[in-house]
């Protein structure tokens, strides 16, 4: 566990997490408001319950031994027992995952202040499980986690529409970022060389690009692209005009700058439904127009010809592709006010000092 400090604090957190610094929904969620938070006098202990390392090994097939895995899970049951010198804990996905609901109640045990904070629908993850065993057992396992929560902060609608059933309050806090960071590059691309449709993920949400891939390379070979997959890892068989790249924070806003456009395909499957729109947002921010699958959260941040394209099918998909690769004024235009979009609803400057004063209301409302 690691302490960061910047100053005096009048209000301490402890924020849980299931994942450290590699994962890019901590990061998103939690890690990206600590300046912010120290700014407003709020201290934050992070205090992931899995390492990088157990997320890389996962990303490529492998898991920790079962004593690394044994002896992260007590270590964060010690870290709950000494939670009472907190104002607050802040749980982001679960405390024990896999572990039955009634280990969710231990984030209570200090008496503090409880704030659930979640963006994907990770409830799926067990009442879809394929074995009955776990859909029997740990089905309802978050249910607990929720109703002892005094606030739950979900991602999207979708997730305080499950949230509302168990949650005394709910409210949604969309994955934001730091426009500031995310912008569009200082110089125009070169456009006599070929375009270049992009896409960026994790290995585990490469999936859901995989069903595309015989269109995007065809329209790669007619259309003169290339296709860009950030963070995928690198798979076996390549096709022709992919280039595979490996992500990595320090040049994050590079690699999505130097995409002519953005896409983000999904299934439309309940798991799906809980997405973020998160690839979206950060495409959007650097000014570059989006096509997008119309599943969830998506909807809502595509606005259909204005700042990008929502494709239903293979028909669709290719459409909206050729008519931004056939057109620099529709990709310009639609990507200025795509920018304005998360400008004025998706950037860290607008959340950051909301859900701080709800956290401040929280602590003010247990203490007083």
């Amino acid at each position: 566990m690691s302490r960061l400090e910047w100053g005096r604090f009048s209000m301490k957190i402890l924020a849980l997490m299931k994942y450290g610094d590699k994962a890019a929904s901590t990061r998103q969620r939690l890690l990206q408001y600590r300046e912010h938070f120290a700014s407003q006098g709020i201290e934050v202990t992070f205090s992931p319950l899995l390492t990088n390392e157990y997320l890389e090994r996962a990303y490529g097939g492998n898991t920790l031994p079962f004593l690394s895995i044994l002896n992260a899970y007590l270590t964060r049951a010690l870290v709950l027992c000494n939670a009472s010198a907190f104002d607050l804990i802040w749980v982001h996905c679960e405390t024990f995952p896999y572990m039955p609901g009634s280990l969710e109640r231990l984030s209570k045990l200090s008496g503090k202040p409880v704030v659930y904070d979640f963006d994907d629908a990770i409830f799926h993850q067990y009442d879809m499980h394929p074995n009955p065993v776990v859909r029997h057992v740990l089905g309802s396992k978050l249910q607990p986690l929720m109703s002892g929560s005094s606030l739950c902060v979900c991602g999207n609608a979708y997730l305080k529409a499950y949230a509302d059933n168990f949650a005394r309050r709910t409210v949604i806090v969309p994955t934001v970022l730091d426009t500031a960071v995310y912008k569009p590059a200082p110089k125009c691309r070169n456009i006599k060389g070929p375009l270049t449709v992009g896409w960026i993920g994790s290995p585990s949400t490469w999936s859901f690009v995989l069903p595309f891939v015989p269109l995007l390379q065809r329209l790669a070979e007619e259309l003169d692209l290339v296709i860009r997959i950030v963070g995928a890892g690198r798979p076996s068989a390549m096709p022709s005009r992919f280039e595979f790249l490996e992500w990595a924070e320090d040049r994050e806003v590079a690699l999505i700058q130097g995409m002519d456009i953005g896409i983000m395909p999904l299934p439309d499957e309940p798991w799906a439904k809980g997405k973020c729109g998160y690839k979206l947002i950060q495409y959007m921010a650097c000014g570059i127009p989006v096509v997008a699958s119309p599943v969830g959260v998506n909807a809502h941040i595509v606005d259909e010809g204005i700042n990008g394209h929502l494709a239903r099918d293979d028909r669709e998909w290719e459409a909206a592709i050729r008519r931004l690769v056939t057109s620099a004024e529709l990709r310009s235009a639609m990507g200025e006010r795509g920018r304005n979009k998360i400008v004025a609803d998706y950037s860290l400057r607008t959340h950051g000092p909301r859900l701080a004063a709800m956290l401040r209301e929280l602590v003010g409302a247990s203490s007083s």
